[in-house]
């Protein structure tokens, strides 16, 4: 066996993971459509059979929330199906598995922060889909571990900051929902956390306390409005600022509901694993300006 594989490379979170992992000199492969699409299993099985991998770290899914709603097929293949044909890979392997998976699998009606003993109550296509996902990867695989994880923002991929920066300079005035609360995530942070505990599985080997399910966010919480005014906050001096207005839920219908609270508990990962998540306002500068470099127009 040779490395790690990291499926859903292109992704926001499998750019950071590519970046951490070469940083720390990490032998991986990564995959992603359309070379590895959970909708062809037999791209699934090739890439697999390929990386001959050690362990697996499953970055890829169907994330496109309100368009779920129509396109359950797809949905299902990337958040359900895809992830059970990688975890009986896994199985067959020997291999232990780290999936990602979302706060959208619950409801967000709790009032306090979810803890993973918590039952999962999606309200939407995307956030069954997951839950199912979880579900059947525990169902099928020994060595599994899977990660929720909210509100996740990089300098890659499609996001709530880039979408914010990129409305700036198309008006200057933006209406942001005011009363669904979360924590957003930085991929880096995210990213480090899933190594880090990749490294401690690779020195201990596995063990079977690792198995199940683990909740992994920024430190701190904050509404998608207070998430908006700290990005333009963290804009430098002649980036244009729009006026930002709060609004509620009611205000700007979606096709998908959205978790009113989706607070994750995530003092378990800390304590298996030594994990805690940075504060998610000082995660938030460099991404801004990462995104503002990246997105610049050429001189």
């Amino acid at each position: 066996m040779s490395g790690i594989l990291i499926t859903g490379g292109s992704g926001q979170l499998g750019h950071a993971l590519q970046g951490l992992a070469a940083q720390r000199g990490l032998a991986f492969s990564a995959v992603s459509r359309p070379q590895f699409d959970f909708e062809n299993p037999q791209s699934v099985a090739a890439c697999f059979a390929a990386a001959q991998p050690w362990l697996v770290v499953n970055a890829a899914a169907y994330t496109a929330v309100d368009a779920a709603e129509t396109n359950l097929q797809a949905a299902k293949a990337g958040n359900h199906t895809g992830p059970l044909q990688l975890a009986a890979l896994c199985t067959a392997a020997g291999i232990p598995l780290i999936h990602v998976s979302t706060d959208y699998v619950f409801d967000g009606n709790k009032g306090q922060p979810y803890t993973e003993d918590d039952v999962p109550s999606p309200t939407g296509v995307y956030g069954r889909t997951k839950r199912d996902g979880e579900t059947a990867i525990l169902a099928t695989a020994a060595k599994a571990i899977i990660v929720r994880t909210a509100w996740v923002y990089g300098a890659y991929g499609k996001n709530f900051a880039r979408t914010m920066l990129n409305a700036a300079h198309k008006t200057n005035a933006l209406r942001v929902v005011a009363d669904q609360r979360g924590t957003p995530t930085a991929a880096p942070d995210l990213a480090a956390a899933i190594l880090h505990i990749v490294s401690i599985v690779q020195t201990s080997g596995w063990q079977p306390a690792y198995r199940g399910i683990y909740h992994a966010t920024g430190s701190g919480e904050t509404s998608w409005y207070g998430f908006a005014q700290a990005i333009f906050a963290a804009t430098p001096a002649g980036f244009p600022r729009p006026s930002v207005t709060p609004i509620t839920t009611a205000d700007w219908p979606t096709p998908a509901r959205r978790p009113v609270d989706s607070r994750l508990d995530c003092s378990k990962i800390t304590k298996t694993f030594g994990v805690s998540l940075p504060a998610w306002q000082a995660s938030l500068p460099p991404i801004i300006s990462a995104l503002i470099a990246m997105d610049a127009p050429p001189p």
